[in-house]
């Protein structure tokens, strides 16, 4: 009789405790499923952002349009091939008052960045695109203002300038600044707007 009551309940124990593993496995999996799901989710809101950003325009968030326009020396140089750094494209011109009280900022700003260390772009340049209609006082204004970096171009067509309508510049200056995969992340940024702009991507000077 006592054999009988033992045997019953080690049975109704191991009957509990396969109840009690079924519920652990059940919990288990809507866990797993749970994460699987949000997994997939987050993979897809990711592939969403990645198409926004790789979208061609001119606001926050869009790859900046390509410019291959004729520098000084008549040569044509693409935006394209500053890829990996910080860049301002800077639109002016030389008969352009504000352009030319903005053009000390520039230049400050481009002595502070192009050395220093950005976290993930490989250095800061300046893409100037001039809206003169002729050679000499475009030269003379890039000289005479300091502005030392390379990459200076124009079509000499004034407010025709291709890479302005192309940006839908109705003002100048004008500027829009593009991280190192060529997406806009700033715009008419003046004074130390630009170097405020700029301090967000900086690692260290």
């Amino acid at each position: 009789m006592i054999l009988a009551s033992s045997l019953a309940l080690r049975k109704s124990l191991h009957l509990k405790r396969i109840k009690t593993m079924k519920k652990i496995f059940f919990a288990l999996s809507i866990v797993i499923v749970g994460l699987v799901a949000l997994s997939f989710r987050s993979n897809v809101n990711h592939s969403e952002t990645v198409v926004k950003t790789n979208k061609i325009g001119t606001n926050i968030g869009d790859q900046a349009p390509e410019i291959e326009m004729a520098g000084m020396d008549g040569k044509k140089i693409k935006l394209s091939s500053l890829r990996g750094k910080m860049v301002l494209i800077d639109f002016w011109a030389s008969w352009c008052g504000p352009c030319r009280r903005e053009n000390p900022n520039v230049v400050s700003a481009y002595n502070k960045y192009n050395k220093a260390t950005f976290k993930s772009a490989k250095g800061f340049e300046v893409f100037s695109v001039s809206f003169d209609k002729s050679m000499e006082p475009w030269k003379q204004a890039v000289e005479k203002d300091g502005l030392l970096w390379k990459y200076h171009v124009s079509d000499l067509k004034g407010w025709d300038n291709a890479a302005g309508q192309l940006y839908g510049v109705s003002s100048i200056p004008m500027s829009f600044l593009i991280d190192e995969n060529g997406i806009i992340v700033g715009k008419n940024l003046r004074g130390m707007e630009l170097h405020m702009k700029l301090d967000e991507f900086v690692a260290k000077f």
